[in-house]
């Protein structure tokens, strides 16, 4: 959700005090006993009882390596859940500029699995709903402190649960030496980001009931990278019974067998076996020897600090062996509870806005579109390509299997302010992540940059956006339908497509809009816009493939055809038919 633009703002606008503050102190009404030992948490500012950094896991560092998490060891005194636990390990990015972190540092720690449980001050003798958050970064970045769940869950009466994984080449590894060596069958998996997601909600059914929490009422919701985590665990062998309602924001349903990930099929970069070659490591005991640090820069090739790495591997273990979008199109390969999926409808500006093919910089600093038409158009073809693959096309596999709870929305509000020469009503609209403040009801989000995103001629509007989704959201987690007294009743997706349009009451307010899309459709009104030239209505296909994943797919053949371009078809990712 943070890029370059926070830096940018940072450097601009008046410096703040950066000495991080200082560790609330325990308070005994928070003093819980969990599976491992006695905790004691604080009392947030509103109110809300918090713990941080309590393990689920033990330590993944040496031997534990590229196995499924092992359980948290047990501690005798009362241990202070008052500070949050190290980020996993990590290469850092642009998104790090508002920590003042240097680009392509190795920050974090391998042991690193753990949550933060919010809760409201009088929840110890209650049963209420339980959400887990699941936070996004590419499954490569990211870290559970950035999100505040102390006022969704004093707001809505709710649990919230938000908990760390293994990312990068750490949480996403397949090679057949570590499947070889496996002491237990979870061990044989590639997808140990998922492995970790489900120890960590093994743990919240055994223990979130001392918290005030019910174990039987527990929602998974996540966006980016976290949805997709949702949308995995949907259809994992390994979640059964672990969950009750899913809520995927923003995230994909694709996947990549064990034959991609490891190089041995298809054209994805940086394969595993490619590079435990360069590093010289070969056996599972080389491989678990490797430095955090070498690993990692081995898949940062172009030194941007961004790890390209294959993820949502067709394991077997912790997934399918056949493409997890496939797996919604029988009921029975995937958790048919009921499911929440949206999109926001400028998903794209948040990329495109560093790209320097679209972007150039006005008095050195100041980022401007090169082509204002070009810039829009093309980040409204592909953000409504990331809904089609994200909600209508999921939904409608769903629907055709028999499970229709399904409810969907799109987030639309874009009244961002100005600075200086930048107005980022225009630059960012309602891009990728900015739903997140609204639902947490925390707009101290984005570090300096809030001032000006949120700006104070908004803030009514976005308070009652913002406590109007936290209804949605908890009335979903409490009953399975999202509902509330003060805004439309929320209808199923249906075979209608009804969702539900999210905006502030400045522009069209809360309302029911009717309607999918489709990659036909999307190729007829490129070749009717006048804006754009054949060269970038060819480019705008070329990026919709690039990003959604369209290899070898009827979609792509179709865009290509319609629109009139020449591009090459795409290597297909396939299936992988092997055993382990």
């Amino acid at each position: 959700m943070r890029n370059w633009i926070i830096a940018l703002l940072t450097i601009l606008t008046t410096a703040c005090d950066d000495a991080a503050p200082p560790l609330p102190s325990p308070d005994a009404a928070t003093e819980r006993t969990v599976t491992q030992g006695r905790v004691i948490g604080f009392t947030a500012s509103n109110g809300a009882h918090v713990w941080r950094g309590i393990p689920f896991a033990a330590s993944t560092a040496g031997d534990n390596r590229w196995r499924a998490p092992r359980p948290a060891q047990s501690w005798e005194d009362v241990r202070e859940a008052v500070d949050f636990a190290e980020r996993c390990a990590q290469m850092t990015n642009s998104f790090d500029a508002d920590e003042g972190l240097e680009l392509g540092l190795i920050v974090g720690s391998e042991d690193c699995l753990a949550l933060n449980i919010f809760a409201p001050p009088d929840a110890p003798n209650s049963s209420l709903p339980v959400m887990v958050w699941i936070h996004g970064g590419g499954n490569v970045w990211g870290k559970s402190s950035d999100y505040d769940g102390s006022r969704l869950a004093k707001n809505e009466n709710v649990i919230i649960v938000t908990v760390q994984y293994r990312l990068g080449p750490l949480g996403w590894f397949a090679h057949q030496a570590l499947r070889e060596s496996a002491d237990d069958p979870r061990d044989a998996a590639a997808s140990f980001a998922l492995l970790d997601l489900v120890a960590s909600l093994e743990w919240v059914k055994e223990n979130i009931s001392v918290f005030g929490g019910d174990p039987d009422n527990i929602t998974i919701f996540g966006e980016s990278a976290g949805g997709h985590n949702v949308a995995a665990l949907l259809a994992s062998p390994l979640s059964e019974g672990l969950f009750h309602r899913a809520i995927i924001q923003s995230g994909f349903f694709d996947s990549m067998s064990l034959a991609e990930a490891e190089g041995r099929a298809g054209a994805r970069a940086n394969p595993s076996n490619q590079i435990a070659e360069m590093l010289g490591a070969q056996t599972a005991e080389d491989l678990r020897g490797l430095s955090v640090d070498a690993l990692l820069k081995a898949y940062d090739a172009t030194g941007s600090g961004f790890v390209d790495v294959p993820r949502m591997i067709q394991d077997g273990v912790a997934l399918p062996k056949t493409a997890l979008r496939d797996a919604f199109r029988r009921a029975e390969t995937f958790r048919t509870v009921p499911i929440m999926t949206g999109t926001n409808r400028d998903e794209m500006k948040l990329f495109y806005l560093s790209d320097e093919r679209l972007m150039r910089t006005v008095l050195w600093v100041f980022p401007a579109p090169r082509d204002r038409d070009f810039y829009d158009a093309l980040s409204e073809y592909v953000s409504r390509a990331w809904r089609i693959r994200a909600v209508d096309e999921p939904a409608s596999a769903m629907i055709a299997a028999g499970h229709d709870q399904i409810y969907s929305y799109r987030f639309d509000w874009d009244d961002s302010g100005r600075f200086l020469f930048m107005d980022f009503k225009e630059l960012l609209g309602a891009a990728h992540g900015l739903e997140i403040p609204f639902l947490f009801n925390d707009f101290e989000f984005f570090g300096q940059a809030d001032s000006i995103i949120f700006s104070e001629k908004t803030e009514v509007g976005r308070e009652r956006l913002s406590r109007a989704m936290g209804k949605y959201w908890a009335a979903f987690a409490r009953t399975g339908v999202p509902s509330s007294a003060d805004a439309p009743n929320w209808p199923i997706y249906g075979s209608h497509a009804e969702f539900l349009r999210l905006d502030a009451g400045d522009d069209s307010g809360i309302e029911i809009v009717r309607g999918s899309d489709s990659f036909d459709a999307i190729a007829k009104d490129l070749v009717g816009d006048v804006r754009l030239s054949q060269d970038q209505k060819c480019f705008v296909v070329e990026e919709i493939v690039s990003w959604m994943w369209l290899y070898d797919e009827p979609a792509f053949a179709s865009m290509n055809a319609v629109v009139g371009c020449n591009l090459e078809t795409p290597k297909a990712s396939g299936d992988d038919t092997e055993g382990r």
